[in-house]
């Protein structure tokens, strides 16, 4: 009984009563009812098993936008269930099941393969559910604007896919994207920022610390060549020296300038080849930081250092 209800607001008898099947509390001396429509937040039923469970539960799996139906739609039989079946009543309900299907939408037989394309390119580059969702998201409201007609449905679908890391700060590529999907680069960065524009998505642009971890793991470096590394990146963005620069470029050559700094290093390609740019753009960048930053005198204490020993 709920510990507010102490006495009869009309007689002031403390013999109450909690009905709780009816959510009800009533003065056993007056008849009052002094509480009603209670609400039980304790358990319904108890499971010993999966099958019992199964059977006592009431509701179904959540709500999710990488389903075509969003979770919320029925199958005719399933066929397992359909083979027990004899004669004309198997016969029945396969034509159920094939009319179920014929008289579907052209955007949900869309969404039905394009989310499961959706699902093999996010397993594939490992991203979390919430990004899977996301981009899930998008697309559902891209197909039912219209946003596809005229491209192909995989250059949408990696173009949702990017769409969605950027906003949750899951740091991928376009060229892991593009390796993923089979989609070329330009194909996607195209169709990215014009479902982004039509749907009014806002998104930031990426933080080049974002790729480090990623970056430093690949290349096997310590946590204070992490570390070092997004110092560098943060004096960097203090005197503007990332505005107008690929985030993965000047991510890569701080990262570069770190090792050596640690006496971890690398070579330029190692690191290209991790970070997916081109030497030049290693080279290019490192080059900016050591000018704008006066990283020289670091490297030279590393050097003597080194001879020394």
């Amino acid at each position: 009984m709920p510990e507010y209800v102490k006495k009869c607001p009309e007689c002031g008898g403390i013999n109450l009563f909690w009905d709780k099947e009816k959510g009800e509390v009533h003065c056993k001396d007056c008849g009052l009812v002094v509480e009603e429509k209670m609400v039980d937040f304790g358990q319904e039923w108890r499971e010993f098993d999966d099958n019992g469970s199964a059977k006592k539960r009431r509701t179904g799996a959540p709500m999710t936008y990488t389903q075509y139906d969003q979770g919320l739609g029925t199958e005719v039989g399933v066929k397992s269930d359909l083979y027990q079946l004899k004669g004309k009543d198997r016969n029945k309900f396969f034509r159920l099941r094939k009319w179920q299907y014929r008289i579907s939408t052209a955007i949900e037989r869309n969404l039905k393969l394009a989310l499961a394309e959706l699902k093999r390119v996010s397993s594939y580059l490992k991203l979390p559910k919430t990004v899977e969702e996301e981009a899930a998201r998008i697309y559902t409201l891209a197909v039912q604007r219209g946003l596809v007609r005229g491209r192909s449905m995989e250059s949408v679908v990696a173009g949702a896919l990017y769409a969605a890391c950027r906003r949750h700060d899951v740091p991928r590529t376009l060229d892991e994207l593009s390796e993923s999907s089979g989609i070329e680069k330009k194909e996607i960065g195209r169709t990215y920022r014009f479902v982004t524009r039509e749907l009014g998505i806002t998104i930031l642009p990426s933080n080049p610390a974002d790729y480090i971890p990623r970056f430093a793991s690949a290349l096997k470096l310590s946590a204070e060549t992490q570390s070092k590394s997004i110092d560098i990146l943060e004096h960097a963005q203090k005197v503007e020296l990332t505005s107008g620069r690929g985030p993965t470029g000047i991510a890569a050559a701080a990262l570069y300038v770190s090792a050596l700094i640690h006496g971890e290093k690398r070579t330029q390609r190692e690191v290209a080849d991790v970070a997916g740019v081109t030497e030049v753009t290693i080279r290019n960048r490192y080059k900016e930081l050591l000018e704008e930053l006066d990283l020289e005198k670091d490297i030279r204490k590393v050097k003597k250092k080194r001879k020394k020993d």
